[in-house]
């Protein structure tokens, strides 16, 4: 399989995500804390107005609504296809499943109860991760350097360093060292800063 380039570079993306993400305990916490803020994002948006009233086309929609839930579920499920085929398509298809899930048990809690469960929910997450960063890594997280990026790409990371480490998963002959490579440069260009501003 050969190398992306540009916004489909994922050699670039994990290597700027891994020079954040580099301590044991601070990707633990990520891999636990990563898809929970996804699910519950995605309870929330569950109340965003439909896009597209799927009745007309003669389809019951069982209480999977074409918000904007579902339409950031498709963005972030095609980006991941298009980074890497196999474990885009397993990505694509957690997200969906998030979809699904967020969508049923935000129906059944009703608004009153969805916005107090995603509040508990994306406080404990958020703050497990800032701190895995000052605590565990030291280095601030990499949605203040990268919004979008941090965002976009996180969970996929996140599922592609369960792979890598569980199945010895790889995109690509060659993926892992030539982004340990990248990664290491990031850190040395990220350390030379931190020194000058120091002195």
């Amino acid at each position: 399989m050969a190398k992306k380039g540009g916004i489909f570079d994922l050699e670039t993306h994990f290597a700027f995500y891994g020079a954040y993400h580099g301590n044991p305990v601070n990707i633990f916490i990520h891999t636990l804390f990563v898809w929970p803020i996804v699910f519950t994002s995605l309870m929330l948006l569950y109340f965003t107005p439909s896009v597209v009233d799927i009745s007309q086309f003669g389809i019951v929609d069982h209480g999977l609504v074409l918000n904007f839930g579902f339409f950031f579920t498709l963005i972030y499920a095609v980006f991941y296809v298009l980074l890497d085929k196999k474990a885009g398509v397993l990505a694509a298809l957690l997200c969906f499943a998030c979809w699904v899930g967020a969508s049923f048990l935000s129906g059944r809690l009703g608004f009153s109860q969805t916005w107090k469960v995603v509040l508990v929910a994306q406080l404990f997450c958020w703050t497990g991760q800032f701190l895995g960063h000052v605590v565990f890594e030291r280095r601030t997280p990499a949605l203040l350097d990268n919004f979008a990026q941090a965002f976009l790409t996180a969970p996929f990371f996140v599922l592609l360093e369960v792979l890598e480490k569980a199945f010895a998963y790889e995109p690509y002959p060659g993926f892992h060292e030539s982004v340990k490579a990248k990664t290491q440069a990031e850190i040395k260009v990220w350390e030379a800063k931190k020194q000058k501003k120091s002195s």
